[in-house]
């Protein structure tokens, strides 16, 4: 089965798993002490509060791809038994928790297909990001471009998704991501506060795999975030084949690609302000 054919399948799986998500999110809900969201813990009681919904999910597609196209495993689950030539999913929990549980629009449910070259390298090859709350969906596979799906008044629209050509920061729009321990957030305010004055406008909004997907369609100039962790594999390798498949830039801040078996501050551009950029993140 081709890649196209593939992603095609699992587009309707990811959105009829959203749909379920949605519905946790909107339905009326009573916080108790344990879920109550405070500043020192957002995180983790984000993770407490989306933990059902992200076991549905993730019960639901694992199943869905095993009847579509099981290929090798599970990138998380497969480990050191990873071999050249193989194939290995990569589905995320919801990314943006802090999102879904105070009834943000910007949450998303990701997933992408992995694949090993001949020299042990691993590439995502197929990318879903899509964002329930925003009926919207970013498709993307190797060497057949990205595409966005959302609704119009005469149905479902499929536009290709290309980057801004904006080609100075300066009056450029720019959006960041932050972790929430402490060091890791100073990282990225600290960058922040170093271009000031430059962008037209610095955005903070989240999650990291929309973020991605939103400088590959133009709405960002670039995006840039310290420190994303193993956790956030799934995101960044959904949204990732997005942004390299219309045709904008992702490394990390020093220039070398992203490593998937490590922690990574990325940065993804239009291309055109990649450089610019790079002196700022450098501090």
């Amino acid at each position: 089965m081709e890649l196209r054919e593939i992603a095609k399948n699992l587009y309707e799986a990811v959105v009829e798993a959203g749909e379920h998500a949605l519905q946790v999110q909107i339905s009326p809900r009573t916080w108790n002490s344990k879920e109550s969201l405070d500043v020192d813990s957002c995180g983790v009681d984000s993770a407490l509060v989306t933990s059902a919904v992200d076991d549905n999910v993730l019960r639901f597609l694992h199943a869905k791809i095993e009847s579509i196209a099981p290929f090798d495993g599970y990138w998380e689950e497969v480990g050191s038994d990873r071999h050249p030539g193989g194939r290995y999913w990569s589905v995320g929990k919801v990314d943006g928790a802090v999102n879904f549980t105070r009834n943000l629009a910007e949450w998303t449910l990701t997933v992408s297909l992995f694949e090993f070259n001949e020299t042990g390298q691993a590439y995502p090859i197929l990318g879903i990001v899509h964002a329930p709350a925003l009926q919207t969906t970013y498709l993307a596979a190797r060497k057949q471009g990205a595409i966005r799906i959302r609704p119009s008044k005469v149905g479902l629209k499929r536009e290709p998704v290309v980057p801004s050509m904006t080609q100075h920061l300066r009056g450029s729009v720019v959006s960041f991501g932050m972790s929430y321990f402490p060091e890791e957030s100073k990282q990225a305010i600290a960058t922040v506060a170093s271009m000031a004055g430059l962008p037209a406008d610095i955005k903070r909004m989240g999650p990291t795999s929309l973020d991605l997907c939103k400088v590959a369609d133009g709405t960002y100039d670039a995006y840039f975030e310290p420190s994303l962790h193993n956790w956030d594999i799934p995101a960044v390798s959904a949204g990732s084949i997005v942004v390299w498949e219309s045709g904008a830039s992702l490394r990390q801040w020093d220039g070398s690609e992203i490593d998937w078996y490590q922690k990574n501050n990325i940065l993804a551009t239009n291309g055109l302000l990649t450089d610019e950029l790079q002196a700022y993140l450098a501090l």
